[in-house]
């Protein structure tokens, strides 16, 4: 028996690669401390406070280099978040008559740009399936490459299996056949280690909301050295001043207008409490959760667990059904009965749904954080069971 849930129970959040909920309280409270101090327009005076806020800005994109693994913080390019990070390359590298080549697993973040190019342009594109282990098979992405293939795009980990990619291998092939391989990290930054340069990876795109524990509204695309990515945006840069023409140095050719510095500096203040929390001890307990809560639900015969048994660099993502019920329905009792919230539907995924066969119904996605608790999965490991139970 479990006990229905009242207004003065805490919340069960457990729909952390939406974004990751409650943010660190250090990095909300340091990032308003030092906005206070600093947040004038960076790069834009010559007076002194300008000069810190810029220094400040170029600190953190050397901070995000180093964390993916990548050669040039001049290369690191400040976003809205990973979709705009996947549209500005996107559209900054293909054209009429280009091809790419892509997977079945991708969010809409890539696959509604690509269409659109498809409409507009004429630009093809293939879509890799994925194996019934929720991996793309490198040989297989390897065999749709084609002589005008002009970009690759994987995504590091899928926002509905939560199975990881074998990035390098798939970057082995495209180098191979010289097409640049362009990685989706929106779900993977802040719990996997990435090595853009070490894996042969041309670019990848993140933001800073989800497992990287930053604020909403900050992303990035961070480049390697040889990826030319053509200006889509126009506008101020604060250098250059006397020209029409849009500057074409890094990072300045993809970036227009003020920058979000408070979003800055809030990743890069995400970024220390990673380091000093512990990104691998923080990943490795909450697979043992999601292990646990697996385990519990594949128990239940009125329930069918969609993401595969996950592996140690997998993520901490489950998505299942509840036989004959919406997932929206589930969801809502979860969230009312029981106190759990959770992320029902499509997830923008609407491929991976179709493949599964659930796209009529979308399926209930658990997604574990940093601050989730055994407590919480046992919870909603009795709830579920709950709920499944009304069907017999």
């Amino acid at each position: 028996m479990i006990d229905a849930h009242t207004d003065n129970d805490p919340l069960i959040y457990l729909d952390n690669a939406a974004t990751s909920f409650p943010k660190p309280r250090e990095v909300l409270e340091r990032m308003v401390e030092i906005y206070a101090e600093i947040g004038v327009s960076p790069g834009r005076g010559s007076y002194d406070l300008s000069t810190e806020a810029a220094a400040f800005v170029a600190a953190t994109r050397d901070k995000i280099a180093r964390f993916f693994g990548a050669p040039d913080p001049d290369r690191v390019v400040f976003t809205v978040n990973a979709t705009d990070a996947l549209n500005l390359a996107i559209q900054g590298i293909v054209t009429t008559g280009d091809h790419v080549i892509s997977t079945r697993l991708e969010h809409n973040s890539v696959l509604r740009p690509l269409f659109h190019l498809h409409e507009r342009d004429g630009v093809e594109f293939d879509l890799v399936p994925f194996e019934a282990d929720g991996t793309v098979d490198p040989d297989r992405f390897a065999r749709a490459l084609r002589p005008e293939t002009k970009l690759a795009i994987v995504s590091h980990a899928s926002s509905v299996l939560g199975t990881t990619q074998p990035i390098p291998e798939i970057a082995r092939r495209c180098g191979g056949a010289g097409v640049p391989l362009l990685v989706d990290a929106a779900q993977s930054a802040g719990h996997i280690p990435f090595a853009l340069s070490d894996w042969g990876v041309s670019a990848v795109a993140f933001t800073g909301h989800k497992a990287l524990l930053g604020p909403s509204g900050i992303g990035g695309l961070v480049l390697g050295r040889d990826l030319a990515v053509a200006s889509t945006r126009f506008g101020g840069t604060g250098i250059d001043s006397h020209s029409l023409r849009h500057t074409q140095s890094y990072p300045h050719r993809l970036e227009a207008g003020t920058l979000n510095l408070l979003g800055i500096i809030g990743i890069a203040l995400a970024l220390e409490c990673l380091a000093t929390e512990g990104m691998e001890q923080t990943h490795e307990r909450e697979m043992t959760l999601v292990r646990r809560l697996r385990d519990g639900l594949v128990a239940m015969p009125a329930v069918t667990v969609h993401s595969p048994p996950p592996r140690a660099d997998d993520l901490p993502v489950l998505t299942c059904t509840v036989d004959g019920m919406d997932s929206d329905d589930v969801g809502a009792i979860l969230d009312a009965d029981y106190g759990i919230a959770v992320r029902t539907g499509l997830h923008c995924a609407p491929l991976v749904h179709r493949d599964l066969g659930t796209v009529q119904t979308g399926g209930v996605r658990f997604s574990l954080g940093a601050t989730t608790t055994q407590h919480d999965i046992d919870h909603a490991i009795a709830a579920m069971r709950a709920i499944a139970e009304r069907l017999l």
